[in-house]
């Protein structure tokens, strides 16, 4: 499962970099990811901590290389994906869009990843 192992470095790399931004300046994380909208920030200051929280579970799963959770982080990204899709189709903000987009590159860089892997062991 090394291809796998490798593709979470991925998921990491985003969910804590975007968990510090969303909990701490959460005007300017939505405006870098193309918000064209002012919310309350508070919601975001707590998907902000969540995603902090999972990104740090994610650092464990892959410091452990806990391949019987691989799975699980693409049913939960394919979860995430839909419920963006549909936040994106009912508000129009881009700032949806371009979170749908960061997630999907990692469900297929997992995805494929996780196939290769299986077909090869």
């Amino acid at each position: 499962m090394r291809r796998t192992h490798l593709s979470l470095y991925y998921l990491a790399g985003y969910l804590i970099p975007a968990g510090l931004l969303l909990l701490f300046v959460p005007e300017f994380a939505t405006k870098l990811l193309l918000s064209d909208r002012t919310y309350d920030y508070a919601p975001f200051r707590l998907a902000g901590v969540l995603l902090l929280v999972i990104g740090i579970l994610i650092v464990q799963i892959i410091r452990h290389r806990l391949d019987a959770l691989y799975s699980t982080t693409l049913v939960a990204r394919v979860l995430i994906s839909a419920t963006l899709l549909w936040l994106y189709l009912n508000t129009g903000d881009p700032f949806f869009g371009v979170i749908l987009v960061i997630v999907l590159v990692g469900v297929v860089l997992t995805g494929v990843s996780y196939i290769l892997d299986r077909r090869s062991a």
